[in-house]
């Protein structure tokens, strides 16, 4: 009986408190971002690449690449108060497509699938860092790595894409939810282009893939 009175008293304390820390939580000042410290992020991205320009020598058409999607990890490290460098990792699977070539004249046929590690440093300018709504816009580089390359078998029996270098630019926001933790919303415009060389040389495609990559996520300033 003593035991049992002694959880209920137990419950309704923890009941009682938990919306009164929650509040006080709330009503605390944000923590905001300052000079020395660091950020992690694990956010969800999609991955949209657009295909802005391409050309396949040979067989005619254009290249299409598939959208994706997967978990990414960044960390920032804030030089000043507003200044900060962020490193992004993630990496992603999508499908290519050679749309109205000698393959598929009225459609699209698939070529074959390829990996891609695109990290990218970014410089950003963070405004507001000390109060909880906190934006922020971002420019940096992209090297992109393309690995486990597959063709799609049949007439398609090699297929290899070339590494490249490319700009970033970004714009974003972290809002200081409690204590130390953060959500984060972030678009990035990557502009890369790449080359897709197809049985040994014999067809090569040339892409601007220049992918958009939205991500939400959490935080933590530590």
């Amino acid at each position: 009986m003593k035991r049992l009175l002694f959880a209920s008293s137990l419950l309704t304390a923890v009941a009682c408190y938990t919306p009164a820390f929650a509040q006080s939580m709330w009503d605390a000042a944000p923590v905001g971002k300052a000079a020395g410290t660091f950020m992690i992020r694990a956010r969800a991205i999609g991955v949209i690449p657009q295909n802005s320009d391409s050309s396949i020598s040979a067989i005619g058409g254009r290249v299409e690449t598939s959208n994706a999607a997967a978990p990414e990890v960044d960390f920032s490290y804030f030089l000043t108060d507003n200044i900060a460098l962020e490193l992004i990792a993630a990496t992603t699977k999508h499908d290519l497509y050679a749309v109205n070539s000698a393959l598929a004249p009225n459609g699209s046929a698939k070529v074959g699938s390829t990996w891609v590690l695109p990290p990218t440093l970014l410089l950003q300018y963070h405004f507001m860092p000390k109060e909880r709504f906190s934006p922020y816009v971002g420019a940096g580089l992209n090297v992109s790595f393309f690995y486990n390359t597959k063709p799609v078998g049949g007439v398609i029996n090699q297929l290899a894409m070339s590494n490249n270098v490319g700009g970033a630019i970004q714009v974003g926001f972290d809002y200081n939810v409690a204590g130390n933790w953060f959500l984060n919303m972030d678009v990035k415009q990557i502009f890369l282009n790449t080359t897709a060389s197809v049985n040994g040389g014999a067809v090569r495609a040339k892409t601007a893939l220049n992918p958009t990559v939205v991500s939400a996520g959490i935080g933590y300033r530590f």
